[in-house]
């Protein structure tokens, strides 16, 4: 097996939560089976979340956010994992994507073929989806996918190959149900898929 640079984000601001533990297992056993993991909790990162003028004016980025640029140009893999929160990412989160995931890093519009030249492919992303009350499928089914934000429109727009994994109703499962999905997710870390 190849090994990976792999960069694991977890996206919950209280890294000390469900989504942070699941990370955290996932980063033990892609160590443990010598990829290279950089990991970012978004709670301890120090940057102003708002995009404050769109691309009309150009918003210097803090330090942790060329850092971050960096790892994910030179990683292979991707893993973020994040609650559902009112069908989307939380807050923060989405301010690193509006921050951070720009043009001429992430992707650019070419002005005479009008397409989108995407500077990220060759990547893989693993999405951990989790939700807190409902599972999954409910939330699905009364609001519509809503992971496609994350894959489609944030990751997949840039060039990266991504999967995403849904969990929950965290609050309700029991211990076989986090010890399955615990599994899984040390399986991919083993994989680093």
């Amino acid at each position: 097996m190849k090994t990976k640079k792999i960069v694991v984000l977890c996206g919950n601001t209280d890294k000390d939560s469900f989504t942070g533990g699941l990370l955290d297992r996932y980063q033990a056993s892609a160590e443990d089976a010598g990829h290279e993991v950089v990991r970012y909790n978004i709670g301890d990162m120090d940057f102003d979340p708002i995009l404050h003028m769109g691309y009309k004016e150009i918003q210097h980025l803090e330090p942790i956010l060329l850092e971050l640029q960096a790892a994910i140009r030179e990683c292979d893999h991707i893993v973020l994992g994040y609650p559902n929160w009112w069908c989307t990412m939380p807050a923060k989160l989405k301010g690193l994507f509006d921050r951070f995931w720009l043009p001429g890093f992430a992707f650019n519009f070419n002005k005479e073929t009008k397409k989108i030249e995407a500077h990220l492919k060759g990547k893989t992303a693993r999405v951990y989806v989790l939700s807190g009350s409902h599972s999954p499928f409910r939330t699905w089914w009364r609001f519509g996918d809503y992971t496609n934000e994350i894959q489609f429109g944030i990751l997949e727009f840039a060039g990266i190959k991504t999967k995403v994994t849904t969990y929950g109703p965290c609050e309700k499962a029991g211990d076989t149900c986090r010890a399955k999905w615990i599994k899984e997710v040390e399986a991919h870390g083993k994989a680093g898929k």
